[in-house]
């Protein structure tokens, strides 16, 4: 049963040897997408993501663009132009390089060259992290050494780089 009414044929709704298709959407007023130039693969909306699930143990390495989830467990580094998502409960062992961090589990390892780290409550890293941007929630932890608000031109002067030295309970 279709839950549209096909007004172009009389009858039961649907033209003869025909296959019944929704009608057009409108557009959002205001949004304008960017141009395919501007658009970076794997960072957008539209960017598929992969899942390890709950009660997977996997050991290896992960490389491409996209988006990944953990929710299990992940002894390796990961390297995506994308977001990795630790969800509560995940473990991963290992250096991670991606645009974008989210820790709800925990990441025994650096996160490196990430433009945003959002450490959520609950969440633990044991390692150095890089970023352009670094969001801590209340109850989450973190051992280890945090440079962000730098663009990767300043940071490359090491000498000129303050680091913070980050332990304990946020």
């Amino acid at each position: 049963m279709a839950l549209w009414k096909d007004t172009n044929s009389s009858g039961s709704g649907f033209a003869s040897g025909s296959v019944p298709v929704p009608p057009a959407r409108e557009a959002a007023p205001n949004v304008s997408p960017l141009p395919e130039t501007q658009r970076r693969p794997g960072r957008g909306a539209d960017a598929k993501e992969s899942i390890i699930a709950a009660g997977l143990t996997l050991e290896g390495k992960i490389n491409g663009t996209g988006h990944v989830r953990v929710a299990g467990r992940f002894k390796g580094d990961v390297h995506i132009d994308g977001t990795l998502t630790l969800d509560s409960g995940a473990r991963i062992e290992g250096h991670v390089k991606a645009a974008s961090v989210i820790v709800g589990g925990e990441l025994l390892g650096n996160i490196v060259d990430a433009e945003q780290v959002d450490l959520r409550e609950g969440g633990r890293i044991e390692g150095d992290i890089k970023a352009g941007s670094f969001t801590v929630a209340s109850g989450a932890r973190m051992r280890g050494k945090v440079e962000f608000g730098w663009d990767r031109a300043s940071s490359a002067d090491a000498d000129t780089l303050t680091e913070s030295v980050i332990t304990g309970t946020v």
